[in-house]
């Protein structure tokens, strides 16, 4: 099939490319190649470095490639830069994504695949969170984000466009860039293997949902094989995982004696987080394989060998 991912030079985006390059889709790619510190683009792809904000060059992409699938990961992800440059956050992620929408309905796009976020729920009122648990972005991103999931819900009810619409919990894995603020586990990994102390925001106890990016990436082949049509789902673990449980996984895999660094909790953060993934494993029949120290392993041993490329 043809298939078009924005963001896929990104860390998820091209994960995904190259699951689609090895199941011998026609894929093409864009992205602007902003803010990632190193580039993944698969030589088998065609690719576009173009900014989604840029409607009349999208559109050019689109009439060429003419996608039957697209599968949408390309964003504003920085949620304490949402809050500092809300504008900007809302021009990439909203406009960007609209951009995107018009070109489908135009070149007649069969399904469209949102990547979101669980950014878009309130403060936790149950654990874990259902996708029907209450919705209030704290966050801008979390704002543009819930806003173009209605925009997506839009355009199909609109013109007919089929989607899937997965909200992450917290991605982690290969090519995730360390100098972003949400991989914390690429973050400790960079500074254990640079001797420098990682610090920890609170005491410790905060907790998050974690997800291996193989597992994001399987999610994603099954929403492009006509499965979760019209459907939001969370993709996670399901369980919780404390700031020190990841500071010991990354330790661990490391081989480091070093002891964490402690700092006051961040203003904005949800002390627990943690997502019910039961529809997506009912619906998409997915059902995550890669356990926590797995992953932090496999995780850790690319940064190792990328980092001394670099030495």
């Amino acid at each position: 099939m043809r298939i078009l991912v924005t963001g896929g030079a990104g860390f998820i985006g091209s994960h995904i490319v190259d699951a689609l390059v090895n199941e011998g889709h026609q894929v093409s790619v864009i992205d602007n190649l902003f803010g990632t510190a190193e580039k993944f683009i698969n030589p088998k792809v065609n690719f576009y470095e173009i900014d989604i904000t840029d409607a009349k060059s999208i559109s050019h992409v689109f009439e060429r490639e003419r996608p039957q699938i697209v599968n949408h990961h390309a964003a504003q992800t920085n949620v304490r830069y949402s809050m500092d440059e809300t504008a900007y956050d809302a021009r990439v992620n909203v406009i960007g994504s609209i951009n995107i929408l018009e070109s489908c309905i135009k070149v007649g796009v069969t399904k469209f695949v949102l990547a979101s976020t669980c950014a878009v729920y309130a403060e936790p009122e149950q654990i874990p969170m259902t996708e029907e648990h209450p919705i209030l972005p704290k966050s801008g991103y979390g704002l543009s984000k819930y806003t173009v999931e209605n925009y997506v819900k839009f355009y199909s009810a609109t013109y007919g466009l089929p989607y899937t619409v997965f909200r992450y919990g917290n991605v982690y894995g290969p090519r995730q860039n360390p100098k972003g603020e949400a991989g914390v586990i690429a973050i400790f990994a960079e500074q254990f293997l640079t001797g420098m102390r990682p610090t920890i925001f609170g005491d410790g106890t905060k907790t998050r949902d974690y997800i291996y990016v193989a597992d994001i990436v399987k999610a994603n082949l099954l929403a492009m094989k006509s499965m979760g049509d019209n459907e939001v789902f969370n993709l996670a673990s399901g369980a919780e995982t404390t700031d020190f449980e990841v500071f010991e996984f990354v330790r661990k895999a490391s081989n480091s004696t070093v002891t964490p660094s402690f700092s006051p909790k961040r203003a904005g953060e949800a002390d627990r987080v943690a997502l019910e993934c039961s529809k997506a494993a009912i619906l998409l029949r997915w059902i995550p394989d890669i356990s926590m120290n797995h992953g932090v392993n496999n995780t850790v041993a690319d940064y190792i060998k990328r980092f001394s490329k670099h030495t």
